[in-house]
C-alpha cells in the first residue's frame, strides 16, 4: 500500500521533510494541536454539570439537557444546581453522578468556599479563583478555546480577503493596482484600536462584532506578499501561454498564478494567527473586548494586574499567553524554513559535504 507522501508532488515531499527535520516546530504543532483538541471537550472536563447521572433507577444526561430541581426532589421548578450541598445529597442517596475532572464551568461562581476571593491554589481549585470566585483553571481552558477558535475564523477571513485583493491588484496591474494601492494606505492608515474603543460606546461588543471590526483591516498583512506574487509571475512563460491560448483570467489566477503566490503567503499565516490572538487578548485587558463574564485571557491578565495581592491570576495569564504564543512562533518559523529554497538546499547539502569530508 503506497504511504500518503506519495500522493504528493517531489517538492511537497521536500517542503514536508524540511519541516519534520525541524524538531522545535514539529514538536510545537503537535502540542499545540493536542491542548486545541482536549479543549474543544471542555463541557467535559471543566463544567458545573455531571456529564451522565442516575436518579432513582432513572437515566439523566444533565450536560446535553437542563433538568428542573423538582426532578430531583427540591422545590423549586428552575434549572437544576447541581452543585447545592441539597442536589448533592439527593443524589448520593438515590443514585450516583459521573463528574467532570473539574466540578465547575468558566462563569461558576464557588458559593462554598471557605476563604475570601480571589483564593490561591489548592486541592478545590486548582490555580486559585478570580475576584469573584470563578475557577481559574476553568476560565483557562475556555480561554483558551475561545482565543484559538477567534484567531482561526479570523485567519481564514484575512487570507481570502487578502489573497483575493493582493491577486486582483498584482495580475491585472495598471490602474487597478494603483487605485487599489491608494485604498489600502488609507484603510491601513486608519486607527483601529481607536476606532473599536468608539464602537464600543455605541453597541455591545461580542465574538462576531469583534470578528467583523478587526476582519476589516486584518488582510492588508496578506496584499503586498500576494500583489508582489502576482505582479512577478504573470510575465512568466506558462502564464503567457495560457493567455494565449485563451484562457480566462480567473483561471489562469487560480490554477497557474495562486499556488506560487501561497509558498509566501503561508509562511505569514502564523504570524497572522498570533496577531489575532495578540489583538483579542490586548482588547479584552483594556476592557473593550468580550462581553463581562466571557472566557477571557485578557481579562485574566487584566485581573492579575488590579489583584496583586493574588499573583496566581497574573502568572496564569502570563503563562498561558507566554506558551500558546511560543508554539505559534515556532511553527510559523518551521514553515518559513520549509517553504525557503536556501534553507532546504542548506539542509540537503549539510549532510552530502559531511559524508565528502569523510
Amino acid at each position: 500500500m503506497a504511504s500518503l507522501s506519495s500522493y504528493f508532488s517531489p517538492i511537497t515531499r521536500r517542503r514536508l521533510a524540511a519541516f519534520k527535520a525541524n524538531r522545535r516546530a514539529r514538536v510545537s504543532l503537535w502540542l499545540f494541536t493536542a491542548l486545541f483538541v482536549l479543549s474543544l471537550f471542555a463541557e467535559l472536563i471543566a463544567n458545573d454539570k455531571p456529564i451522565i447521572m442516575q436518579y432513582d433507577e432513572q437515566w439523566y444526561v444533565p450536560l446535553l439537557v437542563d433538568y428542573p430541581e423538582t426532578e430531583f426532589d427540591g422545590f423549586l421548578p428552575t434549572r437544576t444546581d447541581y452543585l447545592d450541598p441539597f442536589i448533592q445529597q439527593q443524589i448520593k442517596e438515590h443514585g450516583w453522578a459521573l463528574w467532570p475532572a473539574i466540578p465547575y464551568s468558566y462563569q461558576t461562581l464557588d458559593m462554598n468556599m471557605t476563604r475570601p476571593s480571589p483564593a490561591p491554589p489548592d486541592s478545590r481549585h486548582w490555580l486559585g479563583t478570580d475576584d469573584q470566585g470563578r475557577d481559574v483553571l476553568a476560565r483557562v481552558i475556555y480561554g483558551f478555546r475561545l482565543s484559538v477558535a477567534f484567531a482561526l475564523v479570523l485567519t481564514a477571513g484575512s487570507l481570502v480577503i487578502g489573497v483575493i485583493v493582493g491577486g486582483v491588484q498584482g495580475y491585472f496591474g495598471g490602474k487597478i493596482d494603483l487605485i487599489g494601492q491608494r485604498v489600502t494606505e488609507i484603510w491601513s492608515g486608519l486607527p483601529v484600536l481607536f476606532l473599536l474603543i468608539i464602537l464600543a460606546s455605541f453597541v455591545q461588543p461580542g465574538f462576531w462584532w469583534l470578528l467583523g471590526i478587526m476582519l476589516l483591516f486584518s488582510w492588508l498583512g496578506l496584499v503586498d506578499i500576494v500583489r508582489a506574487e502576482f505582479l512577478r509571475a504573470r510575465n512568466l512563460e506558462y502564464v503567457r501561454a495560457a493567455k494565449a491560448m485563451g484562457l480566462p483570467s480567473r483561471l489562469i489566477m487560480w490554477r497557474h498564478v495562486l499556488p506560487n503566490a501561497m509558498v509566501a503567503t503561508l509562511t505569514f499565516i502564523p504570524f497572522l494567527f498570533t496577531g489575532a490572538i495578540g489583538t483579542l487578548t490586548a482588547l479584552d485587558f483594556l476592557g473593550f473586548g468580550l462581553p463581562p463574564g466571557a472566557p477571557s485571557l485578557g481579562e485574566l491578565a487584566a485581573q492579575g494586574k488590579n489583584n496583586l495581592h493574588a499573583p496566581w491570576l497574573g502568572i496564569t495569564a502570563f503563562m498561558t499567553l507566554a506558551i500558546m504564543l511560543s508554539l505559534l512562533v515556532f511553527i510559523g518559523e518551521g514553515l518559513r524554513d520549509a517553504f525557503d529554497p536556501r534553507h532546504v538546499q542548506q539542509r540537503q547539502a549539510g549532510p552530502a559535504q559531511e559524508t565528502q569530508n569523510a
